[in-house]
C-alpha cells in the first residue's frame, strides 16, 4: 500500500525559534506555518542527497564506461534525435488519464506570467484561433491563486511558483528552493473548426523542442482547406526548439499563401517545406557574422529539425516530410485498415528499404532513430517528401512526432489509440494521444495535430 510520506518534525520554528508541541501546524509564538516549513526542510534534505547520489553515480559510469560512442552514419549524414540524457533532464513519474480529454499533468508549478524570451513559443495564435494552455502554461498572470506573483517594490523578477518567496533566475530556477519554473511551450493546445493540436514537454527532457502550427483557408473555388504542420527539433544540435518554431511557422505562412492563390498542394507542399529550411538555415546565420560557405557550416552543430505535415482538402489530402516525424490514416470505420503516410529519413528505414534487416528488427536496434534528413544549415542536401492520397471514406490524419509513434508505432496501434470520436472531436482527441504518450513513459517531447477529413467548412484563421 502507498502511503504519503511525512514532514520531518522541526525542533524549532524557523522565524522565532519556539519549539513547538507534537502535531502543531502553526508556531503558538508568532503563528507561522509549521508544515511549509518542515516540507521546505523536508526538499533541501532529499535535494542535497540526489545531488549527492547523482554526482557518485556519474564518477562510476564515467569510470566504468569511459567515452559515450560517437552516433553513427549512414551514406555519409547520420544525426540522433535522441543523444544521451542532458544534463539537466529529470525523470518524472507518469500520469494517469481520467478520460478524453481528462490527462495529469504532472507538473505542479504554474506560470509566472513573466515575458517569453524570443523563440520560446511554437505557436502563432492570430485572429480566429482558439489558443489554449494548461495550468502550467497559461499566459495570463498569476499564480493560479490570485496572488500577484512579482515582488513589491522594484523588484519586477517573478516569484516562485513552488515555495511562493524566491525570484528566478535566468536559467529558470528559484534562487531559494531550486524549482525549475513551468514556460509557456511546457504544454500547448490549438484549436480551429474542422483541426486541433496538442505539445508537450514530456516526463523526461527539461524543455518542449516540439513546434506545430495548424491553419485554415479557402481554394479559389471557395472549398476549405485546412493545414497542420509539426515539427521535432534535434536535440543533438543547438537552439533546436527555435529550429521547431522556425520551421513550423515558414511552413505554415508559405501555405497559407500559396493554396487560395490555386497552387497544387504537391506543388505548395514542396515550396512550404523549402521555406521552413530556409528559415531554420538562418538561425545558424544570426549572429551578424558573414555567411560561411556551406561545406564550412557542417561541423557548426547548426540549428535543426524534423518537419510534417498536411493539407486536407474536401477530396485530397496531401502530406510533406522530411525526417522521422509522421503522418497517419486512420478511418472512422475501425473495420477498414488504417495506413501510414510517411516513410522515415532513418537508419532504420534504410536498412529495411536495402533488405538487410526486417522492420521490428531494424527499429529494435539502437541506431534505429539516427536520422538521415533533416531542416538545417548542416544538411548534406535537401529533399522534401510529398504524396497525394484520395480517401473514400471519413476519418483523420494523426501528424505527430516519434515522441507520440514510439508508442503506437504501427498505422493498426495508431488506429487502436485514437478516439473513435476523433474527426467530431480534434482537440479532445490530440489531448487524449499526449496523454497516451506520457502514460506511456513519456520519454520524449509529444505533439499530435488531428485533421478531420473532409476538411470541414469554416472561418480561415491559423495557430
Amino acid at each position: 500500500m502507498s502511503q504519503m510520506p511525512q514532514p520531518p518534525q522541526l525542533s524549532a520554528c524557523p522565524t522565532c525559534d519556539e519549539p513547538p508541541q507534537a502535531g502543531d501546524r502553526y508556531c503558538d509564538q508568532c503563528g507561522a506555518d509549521l508544515t511549509v516549513a518542515a516540507a521546505l526542510a523536508a526538499e533541501a534534505a532529499l535535494s542535497a542527497e540526489a545531488i549527492a547520489d547523482r554526482s557518485q553515480a556519474h564518477g562510476d559510469r564515467s569510470e566504468a564506461h569511459g567515452d559515450l560512442p560517437v552516433p553513427p552514419r549512414v551514406n555519409g549524414a547520420a544525426r540522433s534525435t535522441h543523444p544521451e540524457p542532458e544534463p539537466d533532464d529529470y525523470e518524472l513519474a507518469a500520469p494517469t488519464s481520467g478520460g478524453y480529454g481528462q490527462v495529469a499533468d504532472p507538473r505542479a508549478a504554474a506560470t509566472l506570467g513573466a515575458p517569453e524570451a524570443p523563440g520560446e513559443s511554437g505557436i502563432h495564435p492570430e485572429t480566429n484561433a482558439s489558443t489554449h494552455t494548461s495550468a502550467a502554461s497559461s499566459t495570463g498572470s498569476g499564480t493560479g491563486t490570485g496572488a500577484d506573483p512579482r515582488l513589491p517594490g522594484d523588484e519586477h523578477r517573478p516569484r516562485c511558483a513552488a515555495c511562493q518567496e524566491g525570484t528566478i533566475d535566468q536559467d529558470g530556477y528559484c534562487e531559494r528552493c531550486g524549482h525549475a519554473q513551468a514556460r509557456t511551450r511546457d504544454h500547448m493546445e490549438s484549436e480551429l473548426e474542422g483541426v486541433a493540436a496538442a505539445s508537450d514537454r514530456g516526463l523526461r527532457h527539461h524543455r518542449n523542442e516540439d513546434a506545430f502550427s495548424v491553419s485554415t483557408s479557402a481554394l479559389p473555388d471557395g472549398s476549405p482547406v485546412t493545414v497542420a504542420v509539426v515539427c521535432d527539433g534535434v536535440s543533438s544540435a543547438t537552439r533546436p526548439d527555435e529550429a521547431s518554431a522556425a520551421a513550423a511557422h515558414a511552413a505554415s505562412q508559405a501555405l497559407r499563401a500559396s493554396l487560395p492563390r490555386g497552387a497544387h498542394p504537391q506543388q505548395a507542399m514542396n515550396e512550404a517545406i523549402i521555406a521552413a529550411a530556409d528559415a531554420v538555415n538562418s538561425l545558424a546565420l544570426d549572429t551578424g557574422a558573414a555567411a560561411p560557405h556551406h561545406e564550412g557550416q557542417r561541423h557548426q552543430n547548426a540549428p535543426a529539425c524534423t518537419i510534417v505535415s498536411a493539407v486536407v482538402t474536401s477530396d485530397i489530402l496531401t502530406i510533406g516530410w522530411v525526417g522521422d516525424s509522421r503522418a497517419y490514416w486512420v478511418p472512422d470505420d475501425r473495420t477498414t485498415p488504417p495506413a501510414r503516410l510517411t516513410e522515415d529519413d532513418s537508419w532504420a528505414a534504410q536498412m529495411v528499404a536495402a533488405g538487410l534487416m526486417s522492420e521490428a528488427e531494424a527499429y529494435a536496434d539502437e541506431r534505429a532513430h539516427a536520422i538521415t534528413g533533416w531542416l538545417g544549415a548542416d544538411a548534406y542536401e535537401l529533399e522534401p517528401h510529398t504524396a497525394s492520397y484520395k480517401p473514400d471514406r471519413p476519418g483523420v490524419v494523426v501528424v505527430c512526432t516519434d515522441g507520440l509513434w514510439n508508442y503506437a508505432e504501427s498505422a493498426e496501434q495508431m488506429a487502436h489509440a485514437v478516439p473513435p470520436d476523433a474527426r467530431a472531436r480534434p482537440l479532445n482527441s490530440a489531448q487524449f494521444l499526449v496523454g497516451y504518450a506520457l502514460d506511456g513513459g513519456g520519454h520524449d517531447n509529444v505533439t499530435v495535430a488531428v485533421v478531420p477529413f473532409p476538411a470541414v467548412p469554416g472561418r480561415a484563421g491559423s495557430a
